[in-house]
């Protein structure tokens, strides 16, 4: 079991997010039966103390108040951490700044042909779209800076998907109507790319090498 020190770390951590007006406090903040109604932006203007804080990191313990916490943490035994032997890399997912995540995975359903893996937040704040066991995430942001560089700036690619035939995903894109900031290439290193900007501006190139 996690230690008391851990568990006030956690709460500080909430406290920090409301305060930076993190949309991820929503989903803890509805935790509490008396909140499970709220929006994430009802929750971020909540007044918000520590003591609400360790409220919510308690309930997410499975204890009714920090009061019942501390005395669980008193009484367990301490497990000394075993550290893993092999640490190794598994996987790299790119996350996209967008302004309106719904509307975003919708694009890339509609358009590319991905699932919508997940939505997350109230409104949804952040997302996961997949196709063909590749994985895009989407994240909120007011303003997405990057899609005003790449508007600038044609080779800001943001994602490069590796595909197995460029030019029949082309195809099926070009029905769909997605909008595309290069066409179909044969590239002078061997590849064949094309580039599809989605409804921010963001850049997906999807390349068949050799």
């Amino acid at each position: 079991m996690p230690t008391l020190e851990t568990y006030r770390k956690q709460a500080k951590l909430l406290l920090r997010w409301h305060r930076e007006k993190n949309y991820s406090i929503g989903e803890h903040v509805r935790r509490l039966e008396r909140y499970q109604s709220l929006t994430d932006r009802e929750a971020l203007a909540l007044n918000f103390p520590l003591t609400l804080a360790q409220e919510i990191i308690a309930v997410e313990a499975g204890h009714q108040t920090w009061a019942e916490l501390k005395a669980a943490t008193a009484e367990s035994p301490k497990t000394p951490r075993v550290p893993d032997e092999r640490l190794f890399l598994k996987k790299i997912t790119p996350i996209l700044f967008v302004k309106d995540v719904t509307a975003s995975a919708t694009f890339f359903q509609r358009k590319l042909g991905f699932e919508i893996d997940f939505l997350h937040g109230l409104p949804p704040f952040y997302g996961a779209v997949s196709r063909d066991g590749i994985t895009l995430h989407l994240r909120f942001v007011h303003q997405p800076l990057f899609a005003q560089m790449a508007a600038h700036e044609k080779s800001l690619i943001l994602a490069s998907i590796e595909v197995s035939n460029a030019h029949t995903l082309f195809e099926e894109f070009k029905a769909e109507g997605a909008e595309f900031a290069q066409t179909l290439t044969k590239q002078a290193w061997g590849g064949t790319d094309f580039h599809v900007r989605d409804l921010d501006g963001n850049v997906i190139s999807f390349v068949t090498y050799g």
